[in-house]
């Protein structure tokens, strides 16, 4: 090998380790995140947090007991990852037909300065089922901290902001028990396959 070629070489080398930490260290986006720092554990959704909910009722740990749940954080102003979520469910609920009569969707806002109950109402009215819950700023934190999810606002241009936030759906049983999440556009038909297996096991 030519000393050029070796010279090349290290080069390349250095550049893709360079690049490696870039994209190491750089801000990831939701998406990154839930494949990241996706929760394993037996605790997640336990804790003293205390909220408010579309249906005016009180959300806590023990509202994962009623029936099996589906529990997605996101915030109404989210141009893009939560709308597209909300219509994945939507899809999920069509194709397990009857099954989905058993499944809850809690829809937990990361940004409860601007998402009140009344607005929630709204936000969550064109997904059939899906109960919107907010609360103060305090006991978001608590729920937050119980069910592992990573937020924080996102100064914009404008000089408003957005959230950074976990975009995965997760899923619990009836006795409030963590099973598994599903990744944003995870494909659908996987989904609702192993929905499907879950209720039908779960009755």
């Amino acid at each position: 090998m030519s000393l050029r070629t070796l010279r090349i070489f290290l080069w390349s080398l250095v550049l893709i380790a360079g690049a490696g930490a870039t994209w190491l260290f750089m801000p990831r986006t939701p998406a990154q995140i839930l494949q990241a720092e996706a929760p394993v554990t037996d605790t997640l959704g336990q804790g003293d947090y205390r909220l408010q909910t579309t249906a005016g009722t009180v959300f806590t740990q023990d509202s994962l007991k009623q029936k099996p749940s589906l529990v997605f954080f996101g915030f109404t102003h989210c141009p893009d990852v939560c709308p597209t979520t909300m219509g994945d469910i939507m899809g999920w609920k069509d194709d397990l037909g009857p099954l989905a009569d058993d499944l809850n969707v809690w829809f937990i806002t990361v940004d409860p300065e601007r998402d009140t109950v009344e607005t929630l109402t709204d936000y969550v009215s064109w997904l059939p089922g899906a109960v919107g819950v907010t609360g103060t700023r305090e006991e978001t934190d608590k729920a937050l901290a119980a069910f592992r999810i990573y937020a924080r606002k996102a100064p914009t241009s404008d000089g408003s902001y957005s959230m950074d936030h976990s975009a995965y759906v997760m899923l619990f049983d009836d006795q409030g028990r963590y099973n598994q999440i599903f990744n944003y556009q995870e494909d659908p038909a996987q989904v609702a396959a192993k929905l499907r297996r879950f209720l039908e096991a779960s009755g």
